[in-house]
């Protein structure tokens, strides 16, 4: 292949990326090599809403078990069918408010830190929910005995607690799912029951 076909080749990809759909509120979204729909999955006697995508399934019992040994695993685990790439939702008996939510998110990271000091952390921050809700969140890199994973970990209040929620993928997976997690953040809402109060 000559310069000049390549440089044509390159501007066809790059055109073809400008041009796919990359909302998942709107349609099909390419990651990786495919297309992926994502549906409003309602959790938590309908509380809590998030865009999911259509295929990903409740994780069986026994893989549970496997990747997630401890006793408080996340009650909610949607995966892909090879089970490496996760959502996971979890309530916890704390009490949160929105204006908590920025000090929460500091003192878990630092406390993950701290307790695998090989974890390579990159962005931290508060992204703003589709509710207008404050969800802070962290990304870390860390080992596995066949690899590394991309991780985020982010926190919200739901009914006064705290509402705690993870993404997992293969490190090397991470280009294509980072945007798409963050996607699924932004679109998260906190449903409220007809008086205005948030679902207890």
């Amino acid at each position: 292949m000559s310069f000049m076909d390549e440089k044509i080749t390159r501007f066809i990809n790059e055109a073809e990326q400008a041009m796919t759909p990359r909302s998942i509120s709107e349609g099909p979204v390419k990651i990786g090599k495919r297309y992926y729909d994502f549906q409003v999955h309602s959790f938590y006697e309908n509380k809590l809403t998030v865009y999911l995508p259509v295929d990903f399934e409740e994780m069986p019992k026994e893989a549970r078990a496997i990747k997630y040994p401890h006793e408080q695993r996340p009650e909610i685990i949607r995966s892909d069918a090879a089970g490496s790439i996760n959502f996971t939702f979890k309530r916890i008996d704390h009490e949160l408010e929105d204006e908590w939510v920025e000090e929460l998110t500091a003192g878990m990271r630092t406390m993950i830190a701290k307790s695998n000091p090989s974890h390579v952390f990159y962005e931290t921050g508060i992204k703003q929910a589709r509710d207008g809700k404050p969800v802070g969140f962290f990304e870390f890199k860390s080992m596995v005995l066949d690899g590394s994973l991309f991780n985020m970990m982010f926190f919200l209040e739901m009914g006064g607690e705290v509402l705690m929620g993870t993404f997992c993928c293969p490190y090397t997976d991470y280009p294509d799912w980072r945007d798409i997690a963050y996607q699924v953040i932004e679109n998260i809402a906190v449903v409220q029951d007809p008086n205005g109060q948030e679902g207890e």
